[in-house]
């Protein structure tokens, strides 16, 4: 079985968030789908193991905030793979408090706040059914889709992620190997590719990794340049 072809299913990208005794917490999702339109229902996939999982739990409520196609790496990095557990998401992060929920303003197009109806348990994740309370469009931009996020942002899932797949496992049930010519980080699994470059970073398309100035730092987490190693393939 080819997993990569779960890459090719149509998702976007979000940050859900919610609260438990006075505090925020969010994570970046990319599974959520409108269920009814009358009354409008929303559905979301969380991880049982991650922070916003117990917070929705003990709240019964959550807000959606849809990425923009430009939002940055940073944003997506600090919501997608810190935990919640460690710092807090929200400082120095654009927000606003909406039905008592926090919605991302940066980077964002639009939002939905929803109160959890039922939830079906789904393994290693638990499907919230939410209906919607309170919606608006906040942006002009377009939304980013899950594909835009890997194909052209060169951005990874986090391993607890509904749609995250074992990159060793893939290498290995892939026969054909290719030259090593990438770049990935080993704290967070962004990939450099020098055709690509990072452009948000100040790094034009077709820069060999060798010349980027050492100053750089990975979009996602802001790991060092060190911290890079030459993906093998």
């Amino acid at each position: 079985m080819n997993k990569r072809v779960f890459h090719k299913v149509s998702y976007g990208m979000y940050i859900v968030s919610s609260v438990k005794d006075g505090k925020f917490n969010g994570q970046v999702a990319n599974t959520v789908f409108q269920i009814t339109s009358d009354p409008p229902r929303i559905a979301i996939s969380i991880n049982k193991e991650n922070l916003t999982h117990e917070f929705i739990e003990s709240s019964k409520r959550f807000s959606v905030s849809i990425l923009s196609k430009e939002a940055p790496l940073k944003l997506i990095g600090k919501f997608g793979f810190k935990s919640g557990r460690d710092i807090d998401k929200f400082k120095d992060t654009k927000y606003e408090v909406v039905d008592g929920l926090p919605v991302i303003t940066e980077g964002v197009i639009g939002y939905l706040i929803a109160e959890v109806e039922e939830k079906m348990d789904a393994g290693t994740h638990t499907v919230f059914l939410g209906r919607v309370i309170d919606a608006d469009i906040t942006g002009d931009g377009e939304p980013m889709t899950y594909s835009y996020y890997h194909e052209i942002k060169g951005g990874k899932s986090p391993a607890r992620a509904p749609t995250y797949v074992d990159e060793k496992e893939l290498k290995a049930a892939e026969e054909k190997k290719k030259p090593a010519i990438k770049y990935v980080c080993t704290i967070c699994g962004y990939v450099y590719d020098p055709e690509k470059g990072d452009p948000d970073g100040g790094i034009p398309p077709g820069t060999p990794f060798e010349e980027i100035p050492d100053d750089w730092t990975c979009p996602v987490c802001g790991a060092s340049k060190e911290d890079f190693e030459v993906v093998e393939e």
